[in-house]
């Protein structure tokens, strides 16, 4: 039974307060359940666990399946609040409360941000390696395919083949030594100033608006080395507040785990125990396949994608590092490439929900990663790096094989998809009837 509705109000202490009063007297308990619309919650729900009641957060997908099962083409503030109100009673299994701050929790925001700016500075270093191909192949390969700090900083500030012509091998090779402490030296400088011979040689001396391309380049470089700047900051205080969330380092002592990974796996999984099951925890992560079973079919498909991308991320990284150590994690991607055929990604995936299991597991338990061999017996992480060097390494023509079946499974896969969406086939009867066959043709016959 609704009490009242329509109630107006934004996010205040003086509204909350009106809000509040308007509560019947004799509540005992509270249930507070929104939709976590952008960050707008986050601050509305510390306000109402403050005052003692539970918070529970519904996904926007699960609240928007059910008002379109009540209305289909309408959707309305005061709908989406009856519906909310509702949901208790349609479908209590789906109410877990929300105790965390969400993004307002410093490692979580912070693990984001992180992951936000390295996808920025992969994409300056694309565009960096877009623009050098206009000079010539051999700017990349005089630079290095990783772009360090060090070619930034240099690409900032001489880009124009010109300006390296008049630098010269000699003044170029002390810069480098300067920049990289002596491990760039003459060798790298004469293949920079090869590279702007090249160009010239390619281009000529007017061929091309060598300023304007610099200008572009040095853009792109000073945006990538602030990038890398920002993030080599960022890490040092991502390290201390993952200390203050995880003070045993628990998550350190999974293979395959670093400061950075520790961290990102930590801020966004949030507290292990809030999961009823490992499975949720897996469900959670949206490395789950897609299922669909219907009577005697049992399809499953690709990851769902439906959890946290940022912990999907930091767990796919973390497992292609730990199959490599983990004889357990070997064994069982060794069985997924080698007999059952699948793609190294899609192997990384099942190896990511397996460690992503274990992880939580160990978080809930308060206990590190217990490393072992495929007998059970505990081995050191030397012991499993040796052991999975020896007895499950992937053949290359097998990955070469696995490349290849995927693509044409590929597109098979995309075929089956437009005949399960409905998609007409093509008809094999001619689009007009033969002259023969046409009613004039008749006549005329006749």
């Amino acid at each position: 039974m609704i009490v009242w509705s329509g109630h107006q109000f934004r996010t205040r202490a003086e509204e909350l307060e009106a809000l509040w009063a308007r509560l019947p007297g004799d509540a005992t308990e509270v249930l507070v359940v929104m939709e976590p619309t952008r960050n707008a919650w986050v601050p509305l729900a510390a306000w109402f666990r403050r005052r003692g009641a539970t918070v529970v957060l519904v996904p926007a997908e699960q609240s928007a399946d059910l008002r379109a099962y009540y209305a289909k083409h309408t959707k309305t503030d005061r709908l989406d609040a009856e519906l909310l109100a509702r949901l208790p009673l349609l479908h209590p299994d789906g109410l877990h409360p929300e105790t965390t701050n969400g993004p307002g929790d410093p490692l979580k925001r912070a693990v984001k941000i992180r992951s936000g700016l390295v996808h920025r500075r992969t994409a300056c270093m694309q565009r960096l390696d877009a623009l050098l191909e206009i000079l010539g192949p051999d700017w990349v390969a005089a630079l290095g395919s990783d772009m360090t700090q060090t070619a930034f900083k240099f690409l900032a500030g001489w880009a124009n083949p010109h300006q390296v012509k008049r630098l010269g091998r000699a003044r170029l090779a002390r810069w480098f030594q300067r920049q990289t402490r002596k491990a760039w030296g003459e060798r790298r400088a004469d293949a920079v100033v090869m590279a702007a011979e090249a160009t010239l040689a390619l281009w000529g001396p007017t061929g091309l608006d060598y300023e304007a391309l610099a200008a572009d380049i040095a853009t792109e470089a000073s945006l990538a080395l602030e990038l890398s700047r920002q993030i080599a900051r960022l890490d040092e205080r991502l390290f201390d507040l993952y200390c203050d969330a995880d003070p045993d380092h628990i998550l350190l002592s999974v293979p395959g785990v670093g400061k950075i990974l520790a961290a990102q796996i930590r801020g966004r999984l949030g507290d292990p125990r809030r999961f009823t099951s490992l499975a949720a925890a897996r469900s959670f992560s949206g490395l789950i396949p897609h299922q669909h079973s219907s009577g005697l079919t049992d399809a499953t498909g690709g990851p769902t994608k439906h959890g946290d991308a940022c912990l999907r991320e930091a767990l796919f990284l973390a497992a292609d590092h730990a199959r490599k150590t983990d004889p357990t994690l070997a064994a069982r991607y060794q069985r997924l490439m080698c007999q059952t055929g699948r793609h190294h990604t899609s192997a990384l995936c099942t190896i990511a929900t397996v460690l992503c299991t274990r992880i939580v597991a160990c978080l809930r338990n308060n206990t590190p990663y217990q490393l072992r061999d495929v007998d059970g017996s505990p081995i050191t992480p030397a012991q499993g790096r040796a052991i999975v060097a020896e007895r499950y390494q992937i053949p290359a023509e097998i990955r070469a094989a696995r490349r290849t079946i995927s693509n044409t499974r590929s597109r098979h896969r995309r075929r089956d998809e437009r005949i399960e969406q409905g998609v007409a086939k093509r008809s094999t009867m001619t689009p007009v009837p033969p002259a023969s066959l046409t009613p004039a043709a008749s006549l005329d016959n006749h």
